[in-house]
């Protein structure tokens, strides 16, 4: 049996060692990358002696697939936490830096005190935020946006001083178009269980502090849950390569053209060379997938096509920790569109990770663009820098010149779940089903994170073996 493997992010790479791993008897395994370098997203680098990641910068260990996967391939030992001190995140609010009230834990307060004293909220919003308590369930009628979700239960203050940013973080998208139910849908549970948000949240903070992974103090995302490897993220990458046997993996080989004949699959490549393959996995992004299968499937195409994307960039900074006035005590901040500022967020990533950088030195991460700044994207990498560096001075003090950067750009490279995505994904597996040595994989289906994109790599490479 022959099985190729499209595309060599961490979902391909996932899929192909899924594959080798089975050790079926006669299965030969092709991964073809059209660049030069696999991983996708994922890229680690040295820069003026702090290790710096180009993309995602860590995974949730509550999803398993990651952290069982580097166990497999020998790196666990190699997994760190987050650094235990400094946890929280601040948020900008009329162009001052902001601490999230401590356990404010993504959309909701779960400790009285902190929310009633902090000066993000007006006394109407904090009023209305505490109607969560008493108000009663939604009605089950469909998909709900997660901004629409968030004004019902908490009020339209929490929605955009805070939800929308920590989400745009996430997603880089709008919380008025997402889905909760496919970005978030424990949210749609703990209502459904609860009926308050807030009270499903205490309960979870307490076990979560009993477990020893949690905090009374910690607001912002679940820092305790957050993790990354010694040497970053490419430790991940490097392992998968390591275990994937002699001659599994190609670059610069470009898949253009992709047609059925009869029980085979004809795969055309941009350097001309071919690959005939009894079973294929697509882990490429969902637009890319369709433009290779309108000639197999149109219908099926179509729905691929319909999964919108966003794009961002990064900037990575390095400063003299002197020449830095912030105190840098939490992980970063975040940036509510509403301040109608040119960054969605800043990550002090010598502080979330331990030896990040030298005592000496700061890096910090920036993030433009997004679904709500998409124009900003058009402009050149140098005015990309002097905006970020623009913002920092406004925001943290910083008035020297950075002493490195590297700007990453990440075109169409976020799906946006929008509403009734969770219905398109269904439709898209109930097409799959007539060809059932055919796989897609990657993070435009059920979930946009590492451990998701692992497992989607996962369960495509077990599809086939079981067509």
């Amino acid at each position: 049996m022959k099985v190729v493997v499209v595309g060599g992010g961490i979902a391909g790479l996932s899929a192909a060692h899924r594959l080798t791993e089975s050790k079926r008897p006669g299965l030969q395994v092709t991964l073809l990358e059209g660049a030069d370098r696999f991983g996708g997203t994922i890229r680690t680098i040295e820069l003026g002696g702090c290790l710096v990641e180009l993309g995602p910068d860590s995974f949730l260990s509550t999803k398993p697939w990651l952290t069982d996967l580097a166990g497999r391939l020998g790196v666990a030992d190699r997994i760190i936490p987050t650094a235990s001190t400094h946890r929280g995140a601040h948020v900008v609010h009329r162009g001052r830096l902001h601490p999230l009230p401590d356990g404010f834990l993504m959309m909701a307060p779960t400790r009285l005190w902190p929310m009633v004293t902090t000066s993000l909220f007006s006394w109407t919003g904090k009023f209305r935020s505490a109607l969560d308590l008493v108000l009663p369930r939604g009605c089950e009628s469909g998909d709900e946006s997660l901004g629409a979700f968030v004004r019902r239960r908490f009020g339209g203050e929490v929605l955009d001083r805070v939800v929308q940013p920590l989400i745009g973080g996430i997603y880089a998208g709008d919380p008025d178009t997402l889905s909760l139910k496919a970005t978030i849908p424990r949210f749609l549970e703990m209502e459904a269980r609860h009926r308050s948000v807030i009270k499903a949240m205490v309960a979870q903070r307490r076990a979560a502090a009993k477990r020893g992974n949690g905090s009374s103090s910690v607001s912002g995302a679940r820092y305790g849950e957050l993790f990354s490897f010694d040497r970053g993220m490419a430790t991940i990458v490097e392992a998968l390569l390591a275990h994937l046997p002699p001659g599994v993996v190609q670059t610069h080989t470009e898949v253009v053209g992709l047609h059925r004949e009869g029980n085979f699959w004809r795969l055309a490549c941009g350097n001309g060379r071919q690959f005939e393959a009894d079973a294929v996995i697509l882990a490429l992004p969902s637009r890319r997938a369709a433009a290779l299968l309108h000639g197999t499937d149109v219908e099926l195409a179509n729905e691929l096509a319909a999964i919108p994307h966003a794009s961002s960039a990064v900037m990575n900074l390095v400063y003299r920790r002197s020449e830095v006035p912030h105190p840098m005590d939490c992980f970063g901040f975040v940036v509510p569109a509403i301040e109608r500022r040119n960054i969605m967020a800043c990550t002090f990533s010598s502080v979330k990770f331990v030896d990040r950088a030298p005592e000496d030195l700061v890096l910090l991460r920036v993030f433009i663009g997004g679904a709500l700044q998409r124009e900003l994207l058009e402009s050149d990498d140098g005015a990309l820098q002097q905006m970020a560096g623009e913002e920092l001075r406004d925001l943290m003090g910083i008035e020297a010149e950075p002493l490195h950067s590297v700007l990453s750009r990440y075109p169409d490279a976020m799906p946006q779940y929008l509403v009734g995505h969770s219905g398109r994904v269904e439709r898209i597996e109930s097409m799959l089903e007539q060809y059932p040595r055919l796989a897609l994989a990657g993070n435009a289906y059920r979930g946009v994170g590492l451990p998701d994109c692992v497992h989607s790599g996962e369960q495509a490479a077990e599809r086939v073996l079981g067509g």
